[in-house]
């Protein structure tokens, strides 16, 4: 059988692999000139099982609000002209209560830990190198407030039997001692030790380079012009002047997939959320981050690489333009020297912006379309590296008509039309 893929970011690589594995014969088609080049190309390097949590959350439309009129606010908003991203806003809203809540935290939790166990295969299997590191996540409050808050999180974590660990502030230099200096401004913590981080990027090239050597076809530098259609299947794929057939398709075009599969009558709840990463050569390792940090004041992740730091964070909902806004930079800056002021080099980090693709309910899009040949792996959000093996594993099963290993009957499209 042969299978279209449509992206070559981390989650169309990934599937790309797996149907490799499954016997198929693979194209993989992309408009940029590698894989990983856009959204997987500077994210913040988190493998970030622990720490699965919707973001239509209760009590987040009154943190929106507030965060909406600070300075370093995690969240920006900014009307793109388009009906789709109120539509979009309002299908969140509707998620922002218990019963949703839990729902979409069970389906994300099951994914990202399904991904975990095929990140451990994958591993043993092949050896692939990633800069990886197995240290965990520390997430610190900056307020006894957020330590409070902390405490819905930590009932979250049980009920889905992640495991933690609470902190006092001087608890946290067991696992970041370079912290030593910001310990006045740390409340408390949480650890998360199975997280784990590395550089997506770098993991994703590596794989696709894998997959081509046994046999995946790239299609680089081909911008998909249009999608064929009848009788409910798709016939071909227009892409860079020339006409794609194959038995099966796989959107993966993560914010562009909406727009890819709008013409096909297909309504993707995918909205592009912005986010900004620096990367900052380490001048001193000692004062740099052994893994991962979460400062949940500004929702900005810091981690470590071999020999530089990515810090990450923000999210913009602005539409799909990519500017890169020096405020953004200021907040990354303000956070990564405040609480490791010595470990980088600042006058030599390199600032990037990316597109998310988010959906309301913060869960992926996996499975069948209404075109019977037609399948999607997208909508990931700031999860797209931590799910990507998992969902990318779903995904090839169902395109293969194999059962899957965990349950996906209610993580394609149709469950928006309920």
């Amino acid at each position: 059988m042969h299978v279209i893929v449509l992206g070559a970011g981390v989650a169309g690589v990934c599937t790309a692999w797996y149907l490799l594995e499954a016997g198929c014969k693979v194209t993989v088609i992309d408009r940029a000139d590698g894989a990983a080049m856009e959204t997987s190309f500077a994210n913040a390097g988190q493998l970030s099982y622990g720490y699965t949590t919707p973001w239509a959350a209760p009590g987040i439309p009154a943190k929106a609000a507030k965060w909406l009129f600070k300075k370093h606010s995690p969240l920006i908003f900014k009307p793109d002209g388009s009906l789709f991203q109120l539509q979009w806003l309002w299908q969140m809203l509707a998620n922002c209560n218990a019963a949703r809540y839990h729902t979409n935290k069970e389906r994300m939790v099951r994914i990202s830990e399904y991904s975990r166990e095929m990140f451990r295969r994958l591993e043993a299997q092949t050896g692939i190198g990633f800069e990886g590191r197995s240290k965990g996540t520390l997430q610190i409050f900056r307020s006894l407030h957020e330590v409070e808050a902390a405490a819905k999180d930590i009932e979250v974590l049980e009920a889905y039997g992640v495991p933690y660990q609470r902190l006092k502030a001087e608890e946290c230099l067991q696992y970041e001692p370079a912290l030593k200096s910001a310990l006045h401004k740390i409340a408390g913590a949480l650890h998360l030790p199975n997280d784990a981080t590395g550089d997506c990027h770098l993991f994703t090239r590596t794989l696709a380079a894998m997959c081509a050597e046994k046999g995946v076809e790239f299609k680089f530098n081909h911008t998909i012009e249009r999608i064929e259609h009848s009788d409910g299947l798709i016939k071909a794929v227009y892409a860079g002047g020339q006409r794609f057939e194959a038995d099966r398709y796989v959107c993966a075009l993560g914010s562009f997939s909406r727009p890819a599969l709008t013409e096909l009558g297909l309504d993707l709840p995918v909205y592009p959320v912005k986010g900004y990463s620096l990367t900052v050569p380490i001048i001193d390792s000692d004062a740099a981050p052994v893994s991962t940090i979460i400062d949940e004041t500004y929702k900005v992740a810091i981690t470590r690489f071999d020999q530089r730091i990515r810090v990450g964070g923000m999210a913009e909902l602005s539409g799909y333009a990519i500017h890169l806004n020096p405020e953004r930079r200021e907040t990354l800056e303000l956070v990564v020297k405040d609480l490791y002021p010595h470990g980088g080099d600042l006058g030599k980090a390199t600032f990037w912006s990316g597109l998310r693709p988010m959906t309301p309910d913060s869960t992926p899009i996996v499975g069948g379309t209404r075109f019977g040949n037609l399948f999607t792996n997208t909508g990931h959000g700031t999860l797209g590296w931590t799910m990507s093996l998992g969902s990318a594993k779903i995904t090839a099963d169902l395109v293969c008509g194999k059962a899957t290993e965990v349950r996906s009957d209610d993580l394609g499209l149709s469950r928006y039309r309920k």
